[in-house]
């Protein structure tokens, strides 16, 4: 009983320290307006890199969001990493509608480089050198007009070198409306709201769906190549930067841009799970101190309620134990208050989005497991890793 005792004190302090943390982050708003659309920026100030794989199913409203940007947009230059599925062939219609549209080929990927990074790399190479800005969109974004112009201005407004946004999510199935906020909840856990202008490396955030990066300032830095055996390159592309002195910030949108991530549980499961943990040259140590208050403050508090509760009137009358029943309740109250808050993150999400806090302690465990699995592969390659990851 003193065994019990002792851990459910060691137990509840830890939460308590997790959750001081986690709420402090909460609690730290957004310090900037979202990004909308309006804005008038010079012509030509944006080239925008789309790094593609086998995309032919996807990437059509992708193009046509970026087709519907104005002038601000100087060139779209789509970087396929040898495509099978007849991507080349999509980008080439696309072009021949709007000359802005380059199709660029980054096959063969040098050894010593993961795919999207050597592909975001080759497009910066290719760029206008006429374009202050580069902009990187996923080909599962979905841009509505204004959205470049919106960034540039925001970016300028509030002097970042970088700038990347929450994307709106399209979610669908039982299942994947279960797992996807669980996983969107860790980041809010480990890094707050969006809105915020980050000024030393602990609190960056970034999304490569969609990022601005001042071009002169990422060739200072090294270009892409910082990020070539990184599993989260959006992350420490925007490290290196503020590392270098620069200022990196995460908003949201009017509703400007959107995503479709995963059609499948299983796909979120196996790829999300591997970038989550954010671990890098730049966070040896303290991604492993985020992914323990995620697990204490996100993933215990259901399994720790019903393991207390079913221990019997004995053990609940312990002080002690009621003590650490009082927090962990306080804790998933926290938790349905954080649901409620990123529900405006989803466009239309299924009925188990309300159900995401049961996949808590699952989504910690993958976590854990991912940041500790020394071979990763994404989409059938194997990703580089060393002193860049």
């Amino acid at each position: 009983m003193r065994r019990w005792h002792a851990g459910v004190v060691l137990l509840g302090l830890l939460q308590a320290a997790a959750a001081s943390r986690v709420i402090r982050r909460l609690r730290a708003g957004p310090c900037g307006p979202s990004i909308s659309a309006g804005a008038r920026i010079q012509p030509g100030a944006v080239s925008v890199v789309v790094p593609v794989l086998n995309e032919a199913l996807r990437l059509e409203p992708c193009l046509e969001g970026l087709l519907a940007q104005d002038a601000t947009v100087r060139e779209i230059l789509v970087v396929d990493g040898g495509s099978e599925d007849g991507t080349e062939g999509l980008v080439r219609a696309v072009a021949h509608r709007d000359p802005r549209v380059r199709l660029l080929d980054s096959a063969p990927i040098p050894p010593d480089w993961n795919g999207k990074a050597w592909g975001l790399e080759v497009g910066r190479r290719a760029a206008s050198a006429a374009s202050p800005w580069l902009l990187t969109i996923d080909a599962d974004v979905r841009p509505r007009a204004g959205l470049a112009a919106g960034l540039v201005a925001r970016a300028l407004a509030d002097r970042v070198v970088t700038a990347s946004v929450a994307t709106v999510q399209d979610v669908s199935g039982p299942a994947l409306g279960l797992l996807h906020p669980a996983c969107l909840t860790t980041l809010v856990y480990r890094l707050g709201r969006p809105g915020r202008v980050a000024r030393y490396r602990g609190e960056v955030q970034a999304n490569g769906q969609c990022q601005l990066l001042d071009r002169e300032a990422l060739r200072a830095a090294g270009g892409f190549g910082v990020a070539r055996a990184s599993r989260c390159e959006d992350v420490t592309i925007a490290r290196t930067l503020v590392v270098s002195g620069g200022l990196a910030a995460f908003y949201e949108t009017d509703g400007l841009v959107s995503v479709r991530m995963y059609d499948r549980w299983h796909e979120a499961w196996n790829g999300w799970t591997r970038s989550l943990p954010l671990r890098d040259r730049y966070t040896p140590w303290s991604s492993l101190v985020g992914l323990a208050e995620v697990t204490l403050a996100q993933g215990l508090p259901l399994p720790l309620l019903a393991l207390l509760l079913g221990r019997g009137p004995g053990a609940r009358g312990d002080t002690a134990c009621r003590l650490l029943v009082a927090l962990n309740v306080l804790l998933l109250v926290l938790r349905v208050g954080v649901l409620v808050g990123i529900r405006r993150a989803y466009s239309a999400p299924p009925w188990t989005f309300w159900l995401a806090p049961l996949a808590d302690f699952p989504v910690a465990l993958r976590l854990w497991a991912s940041i500790l699995k020394r071979r990763h592969t994404w989409r059938g390659r194997p990703l580089v890793t060393g002193v860049h990851s």
